[in-house]
């Protein structure tokens, strides 16, 4: 049996960008803080190697990351329609399976109306070695589609098994295909509420039968990613870039910490890049007038937060520290945790018109991309609904937004769903056919941003 070895903490640095200058009778502030860590195994967007390479020198490979994985398919009876359906996802676990590092602790979980263990069995997790992902594969082969959906039983069962590892890392990727019809929503709801903070998990929907909402809420609750994946024909390679990604993973459970001074309030902290996730109502009270939010597992990567807090009345002249930011990783014994980096977000009454209207560019970037994710989902919502004329005008400004962003690839996902006329104007007509494809990779990708163009 292989050994984990100790993660790596990656070095964090945190960097505020705002307007400092506040009008007078201003109480408002609003400011980016940017997030890098570096140290850990992934680069951004792009996943790092599943395996790495021994050097010319004979040098060793890079540690296994100290994590645990449980991988859990829809075997609902759909996903025998077509049957390509279930031998791609059983394809695609596979591939995930060789992207394993030897020392990871792993589990399949084959899911319909109710969980059951495919691999190891017994309640418990197997060690990544060349062994164990031959008898993983081999025990996917006895995977068999029927029954209905239950996903909630999924990942019940994911986080008990899960809860059997002490690896710091603890993540979930999930398949399906259809809607939770056998569990009704308060039933998921309150898993994700009983999971949330334990395990990460990525939630992926196969062809077009599924509900967005659904696979978009599961990976929200559980900080990780969703996606579509339309053709199954994609899984395989979706499911190693999952694994990959997870694999460059050092460090989990890292909190964004907010201090406030007496009579200032937070009002919001968002991420918005690389992807929109509001995370206000995910506070948990960290000491006086300090709280803290998730932002889950971390490699090699940067991401950027939106924090607007309100502070008390100040004449001009005056100058206050409105936020301290700092990012922060619990002890296990207990003890005030680890400080990773800190930013601080100040304010400044000036009676400077110039000064005091300006809007930093980070901060006015974010804005258009919280807002366009948001025109997106309602646009989406009003077309659905039959409100052609209120889904013209908010898919519209999104295509405005995404425009004047820079945001191509929604930009290309739009124009899938709208003819655009004038985009800089946003001018659109909807289009009177449109996918389920079209519509549902919109929808779940209306949440990715890009970044400030430098």
């Amino acid at each position: 049996m292989a050994n984990f070895s100790k993660p790596r903490v990656p070095r964090f640095s945190a960097e505020v960008y705002q307007n400092t200058h506040l009008p007078e009778g201003g109480r408002e502030v609003n400011a980016i803080v940017t997030v890098t860590a570096t140290g850990g195994g992934t680069t951004g967007e792009t996943p790092a190697p599943a395996f790495a390479s021994p050097s010319p020198s004979g040098a060793s490979p890079a540690p296994a990351p100290d994590a645990a994985v449980v991988i859990m398919v829809d075997s609902s009876g759909s996903m025998e329609y077509p049957p390509v359906k279930m031998r791609n996802a059983r394809d695609a676990t596979a591939a995930a399976i060789d992207t394993l590092r030897d020392g990871v602790a792993f589990a399949v979980v084959s899911g319909t109306h109710q969980a059951k263990e495919i691999y190891p069995g017994g309640g418990r997790l197997a060690v990544a070695d060349a062994t164990t992902r031959g008898q993983a594969k081999e025990a996917l082969r006895r995977i068999s589609a029927s029954g209905g959906t239950a996903i909630g039983t999924w990942l019940r069962l994911a986080d008990k098994l899960l809860a059997s590892s002490d690896a710091a890392i603890r993540h979930g990727i999930l398949l399906t295909d259809g809607r939770n019809e056998h569990e009704g929503p308060k039933e998921l709801l309150t898993t994700l509420e009983a999971c949330a903070g334990r395990f990460t998990c990525d939630a992926r929907g196969v062809g077009t039968d599924w509900e967005v909402k659904e696979v978009t809420g599961i990976a929200s609750a559980l900080l990780g990613t969703a996606d579509i994946v339309a053709d199954p024909a994609g899984l395989a390679a979706d499911f190693t870039g999952m694994m990959e990604s997870v694999m460059g993973k050092e460090i989990a459970d890292v909190s964004m910490r907010l201090w406030t001074p007496l009579g200032a309030e937070v009002r919001f902290v968002k991420q918005v890049a690389p992807t929109v996730e509001d995370l206000t109502g995910r506070r948990t009270e960290a000491g006086p007038r300090a709280g803290d939010y998730p932002t889950g597992s971390w490699g090699d990567e940067s991401r950027d937060y939106h924090v607007c807090v309100r502070v008390p009345h100040a004449e001009v002249g005056q100058e206050m520290l409105a936020a301290r930011v700092s990012l922060v990783l619990p002890t296990p014994d207990g003890s005030p945790p680890q400080v990773l980096a800190q930013g601080l977000v100040r304010a400044v009454w000036t009676d400077d018109l110039a000064a005091s209207t300006a809007i930093n560019e980070q901060v006015a970037h974010y804005t258009g991309q919280a807002e366009l994710a948001r025109v997106i989902q309602q646009g989406l919502e009003l077309r659905k609904s039959g409100d052609l004329d209120g889904a013209t005008a908010k898919l519209g400004r999104a295509v405005q937004l995404a425009s004047r962003s820079g945001n191509d690839d929604t930009a290309k996902l739009l124009a899938k769903v709208v003819d655009v006329v004038d985009a800089a104007a946003g001018t659109v007509r909807l289009k009177a056919k449109v996918s389920a494809e079209a519509q549902m990779t919109l929808e779940t990708r209306s949440t990715k941003t890009v970044r400030v163009k430098k």
